[in-house]
């Protein structure tokens, strides 16, 4: 966990300036580039190359030894061992930014947190804005499942961030870039990598380039940015609750992709 910066959560009054219309992606037309590339150097930005498919990988992540033979054993998985009180339990592997949170550089009017990050010697801060329903999502998924953040943001903005918002420790563990693979310009997570069964893993997530690997785990969401309307995770809620009581994922949610 980032010990550096300080953690500030504010009200609406204290934050004057207002909010853009999809915050910081506004920037990358803006006249200050520099702003865009401290932006890309924190967030979970994505650079897609289309150039040629991405492989789907279902497997266990493998490792080739000097004979030429292939061998699980040595693998040094992402995850601690499960819990006892979440042996049962699905894991279910959650997006941050545009899934859970919008956050800016920007000022913005109706910021829930203002997280200070230390980038190249100099403090910027960081407006972050909660997902509506997030916190009866976040407590209920808790609840279900074996919760992972898994973000492609650098720890220390997405750790302070994870910090305020998860008030119910749902987050059995946190997850950034550094344990995403850099695959043709993504920062993709393998969740083969994470030392779960494959048929008892999900990834809650607003990116597809994000779950290239194994698309079949996925729940996709629509990116998040300021709509406060939005009820996206609440109406998801009845599916998960009926999720977390099978046994293996994939009909289920070959299922859910056919009928959304």
């Amino acid at each position: 966990m980032d010990s550096g910066p300080i953690i500030t959560q504010v009200s609406k009054e204290e934050v004057n300036s207002p909010l853009q219309e999809k915050g910081v992606q506004n920037q990358s037309s803006s006249k200050k580039p520099r702003n865009r590339s401290i932006f890309q150097s924190l967030f979970c930005c994505l650079c897609h190359d289309n150039s040629e498919p991405i492989p789907v990988n279902n497997n266990a992540p493998l490792l080739v030894e000097e004979n030429g033979s292939v061998t699980k054993a040595t693998v040094k998985y992402l995850l601690p061992e499960i819990k006892p009180q979440d042996a049962s339990k699905i894991c279910v592997v959650i997006d941050l930014d545009e899934t859970l949170v919008h956050s800016s550089f920007k000022p913005v009017n109706n910021a829930d947190f203002i997280i200070p990050v230390e980038i190249d010697g100099v403090m910027h801060q960081v407006y972050v804005l909660k997902r509506p329903h997030v916190d009866e999502f976040l407590r209920r998924m808790g609840e279900l499942f074996e919760c992972v953040l898994f973000t492609a943001s650098l720890a220390k903005y997405a750790d302070p961030v994870a910090d305020l918002l998860d008030k119910w420790g749902a987050f059995r563990a946190r997850l950034f870039r550094e344990s995403c693979v850099f695959h043709r310009g993504n920062y993709v997570k393998d969740l083969s990598r994470l030392g779960r069964d494959l048929t008892r893993i999900i990834i809650v997530d607003n990116s597809p380039a994000s779950y290239v690997f194994h698309p079949d785990n996925a729940v996709p969401v629509a990116s998040w940015f300021d709509n406060m309307a939005d009820t996206e995770l609440l109406d998801l809620l009845p599916f998960f609750e009926r999720l977390s009581k099978v046994d293996d994922v994939y009909t289920v949610l070959k299922q859910h992709r056919t009928t959304s």
